[in-house]
């Protein structure tokens, strides 16, 4: 069994919550350091976890998208390879131009720590391939920089390519077209700001996050 390899870049704070989600489905997980190239061919998949790389010095993400690992994530990615950003892990993946969009300040230019009810709008192939179009979920979101903004024309072309894979029922953040998770062109990228992680089991608030692996 290959292993499922979990990013850590300085400032990640969510990598344990994602080793213990892999852990608790039974699958193989690997910790691979910021400033270290690996082996793509060891892996079925990649996580980037939340967190506040680098500080979120310059732009959410921007420092962790120019790290060493990066090349080997983008080439990972550009044969095909599932990748999932989850928080800051979505912001690193537009940073890097790996996904559409950027993730800028709230509206209310305040952290949020709440929940919030989703609607999957394509359902990924990669990533919560059980769940359905129109279906809703609700997971936690913890973010100060997760407003997604982008061009009215990437937007437009976002929405005709079925990139757009997560909306919010209620806008927290501003975020344009409601949207809260995206993919790529080949829909082996994806990135959400909320949390799937932290709504595995029960005793965490809900289970709707069991099936995104």
């Amino acid at each position: 069994m290959k292993a499922i390899g979990v990013l850590r870049f300085p400032g990640t704070n969510c990598d344990r919550d994602v080793l213990a989600w892999i852990e608790a489905k039974g699958l193989k997980s690997e910790i691979l350091w910021h400033l270290d190239h690996f082996d793509i061919g060891n892996f079925d998949s990649l996580i980037l976890p939340g967190g506040f790389s680098y500080g979120d010095y310059l732009r959410s993400g921007a420092l962790a998208a120019r790290s060493p690992a990066m090349k080997s994530v983008r080439l990972f990615a550009e044969k095909g390879g599932p990748v999932l950003g989850i928080c800051n892990g979505f912001q690193i993946l537009c940073e890097a131009g790996l996904l559409p969009g950027a993730l800028v300040k709230n509206e209310s230019r305040r952290f949020i720590d709440d929940w919030a009810v989703l609607e999957v709008v394509t359902p990924s192939k990669r990533f919560g391939s059980k769940l359905t179009s129109q279906q809703e979920i609700r997971l936690p979101i913890a973010h100060g920089d997760g407003r997604f903004y982008s061009t009215s024309e990437d937007l437009k072309k976002i929405a005709d390519q079925e990139q757009v894979w997560l909306r919010y029922r209620e806008n927290p953040n501003g975020s344009l077209q409601n949207i809260a998770g995206v993919m790529n062109e080949n829909a082996n990228v994806a990135g959400l700001m909320p949390h799937p992680e932290r709504a595995v089991f029960d005793w965490m608030g809900g289970q709707d996050g069991w099936n995104f692996l």
